[in-house]
């Protein structure tokens, strides 16, 4: 297989370039917190837009993510709703930060500030843009991998409705409707999902029809609403507002073998939003946000004990720009984040209330110095209220070679504060003011093409990320959180490829190497190297689609998916040795058929031969499910 990847490089770089049509460009907003096309980029990013989530049969957003964008890796502690991360260049899900709507989305009450992306549902996002590398410049603390950063839909002109109801294995139903209206002065959008599912038990250890021990299925339901509001209130100046809840409730498999697992559940409740007014001439644009964050997790484990966790956040940022002329801007913006959190202690067992704050000021200048080149300089400075004050930077360079092949480069540094947790949970700190911030550096290049005389789109990334001062709390630290001195890196190669030999056939290609290295918690430094590897990040990853769209207007895709071994933790069932997880490859059928120009019949067969691996040690995944779905718009 990776002989026949490098093939594939090989000849798409042999094969000359010639000119078509081009495309309608690709505006995006996360390089550059500015509306910017997508050629004039440094950094990697990458988009799913409208036309791939409608598409998709898979309902939760970080399934989608995982199998369209190359370098990312999605695990999943069991079935649906159990806990997921998202990983972006290898690096553990605490180093990508998660917005939606400008929002960011980190649980402050969390033991590492992250954010688990397992509860998103895709029915009411319009798009999603993935930045890669460290971006602490423009998005500030814990962007060290990069930032995913999702957008909700927007009421469109006239009035509009959506319906779509799912039924499939394991008791999965999905029902979502929507409704949106717009004119010329305002819009509105409201989005409604109910999601279930009786799931499976799934701790691999459980043993069923003993005295002591029962085989449960892992039960998921989940409600969201999304809501967004735009009011135009004169020929320069708007307001919007973007309102996301939702609730799920989960019952899972506790770690440790033994005793019944039918009290464990976790009801949790996610709330956002964000107030903004905007206002534009021909040169300045600016924004007074106010974003709000509320993350409540009420947990009850095996012998009945509650444990509550909350999660508060209040951001109050200005972010602006001014145009010296087409080519030329620079983006600016004041940020304000107050976080809070509210968790109960073990040792002793009385709830504690905690906060800190981080002020920041930064500034992105970005420029054409010639007609094939453009780039961005930038800088920000962040003030936390007990870690003190950093700096973080950015360079990027495109440089396009014609309208249809870029080079590009990037360098950015990055940071991420000590968590609440870290600062203030029981006795895991000696002294929080000798905690230090985590730092680091990160290079990526790369080079995109279309190549018409195979029909073929062509991108390849190279990349290296480094980071010191790593938080640590394991044995090895006395389970005392404390800065690592050890050795962490990162780097890899990460290629992605589409063919288009017939207008209704295509073959996509993704594959990443990665090669990393976490000296800080590495339980044998002398093995080879995946005993040090990251946790749960597969060296090699290969995601192949064929879609086929046959004459009666039937649209077929098949996605095979190759997941190299990967270290993960072990548990207290092995005494918390490290264990090796077992490759594997997937299997899923995907089908949709429009009816009448109304309706779209789905169905979809995911792990189509009843792989059996696992994501996390001694939890399996879903095994082989079957959905079939209908949708209708007016």
């Amino acid at each position: 297989m990776l002989r026949l990847i490098l093939f594939v490089i090989l000849f798409s770089l042999s094969n000359s370039i010639t000119s078509h049509t081009q495309e309608v460009p690709i505006i995006v907003i996360s390089a550059g917190k500015s509306s910017q096309s997508i050629s004039t980029v440094g950094s990697d990013i990458k988009v799913i837009d409208s036309k791939i989530l409608e598409k998709s049969e898979h309902k939760f957003l970080g399934d989608i993510i995982n199998e369209e964008i190359t370098g990312v890796n999605y695990f999943q502690s069991g079935g649906h709703g159990t806990q997921a991360g998202i990983q972006l260049r290898g690096l553990p899900k605490r180093y990508s930060t998660v917005y939606i709507d400008g929002v960011k989305m980190s649980d402050p009450s969390n033991p590492d500030n992250s954010f688990y992306i397992s509860n998103i549902m895709k029915d009411s996002v319009e798009r999603v843009e993935i930045l890669k590398g460290s971006q602490s410049s423009l998005y500030g603390s814990s962007a060290i991998g990069g930032t995913i950063n999702i957008f909700t839909k927007k009421g469109k002109k006239g009035s509009n409705q959506e319906y779509s109801l799912t039924s499939g294995s394991k008791g999965t139903k999905n029902l979502s409707a929507s409704f949106d209206n717009g004119n010329d002065y305002q819009d509105f959008y409201i989005g409604f999902n109910s999601f279930s599912t009786d799931g499976i038990s799934a701790m691999t250890n459980d043993t069923p029809n003993t005295t002591n021990i029962k085989s449960d299925d892992d039960s998921y339901t989940n409600q969201s609403l999304v809501t967004n509001y735009g009011y135009k209130l004169s020929d320069n100046l708007d307001f919007r507002g973007r309102l996301r809840y939702n609730d799920s409730l989960l019952h899972y498999d506790n770690v440790k073998f033994g005793g019944t697992d039918l009290n464990n559940k976790t009801d949790d409740i996610e709330l956002s939003y964000n107030l903004s007014l905007n206002y534009q001439n021909d040169n300045y644009t600016n924004s007074i946000i106010y974003n709000y964050t509320e993350i409540e997790r009420r947990t009850k484990n095996q012998s009945d004990t509650r444990k509550n966790y909350y999660g508060y956040r209040d951001a109050i940022n200005l972010i602006g720009e001014y145009n010296f002329d087409l080519d030329t801007k620079i983006v600016y913006g004041l940020d304000n984040e107050f976080d809070r959190a509210k968790f109960q202690k073990d040792w002793p067992t009385d709830y504690l209330t905690t906060d800190e704050s981080i002020h920041s000021q930064y500034f992105d200048v970005q420029l054409r110095h010639s007609e094939k080149l453009y780039q961005t300089l930038g800088i920000r400075r962040d003030d936390h209220t007990t870690a003190g004050s950093y700096n973080t930077y950015r360079n990027t360079l495109a440089y396009n070679i014609d309208k249809f092949s870029k080079v590009r480069t990037s360098y950015g540094t990055g940071i991420r504060f000590p968590a609440l947790y870290d600062y203030f949970y029981g006795t895991v700190v000696r002294d929080k003011e000798q905690l230090k911030p985590e730092k680091s550096k990160s290079f990526d290049l790369g080079y995109e093409t279309d190549i018409d005389k195979i029909n073929t789109s062509f991108d390849i990334s190279i990349y290296k990320i480094t980071y010191e001062d790593a938080l640590e709390g394991w044995k090895s630290h006395n389970w005392t959180v404390k800065n690592s001195t050890a050795k962490i890196e990162n780097k890899g190669i990460e290629l992605s490829s589409l063919w288009k030999p017939l207008s209704n056939f295509n073959l996509g290609l993704n594959y990443s190497y990665t090669d990393t290295h976490d000296g800080a918690d590495c339980d044998n430094p002398d093995g080879s190297s995946i005993d040090c590897a990251m946790v749960r990040v597969p060296r090699h990853a290969i995601t192949s689609a064929i879609n086929y769209k046959s004459k009666n207007n039937l649209n077929n895709k098949l996605i095979i998916k190759y997941s190299g071994e990967t270290r993960d933790y072990g548990n207290t069932n092995n005494g918390f040795k490290d264990v090796i997880l077992d490759e594997y490859v997937t299997f899923n059928y995907l089908a949709d058929y429009t009816l009448n120009n109304q309706y779209k019949l789905s169905f979809s067969a995911i792990n189509l031969f009843d792989e059996k691996y696992e994501q996390a040690f001694q939890y399996s995944t879903m095994g082989r499910s079957f959905n079939i779905g209908i949708k209708t718009a007016y």
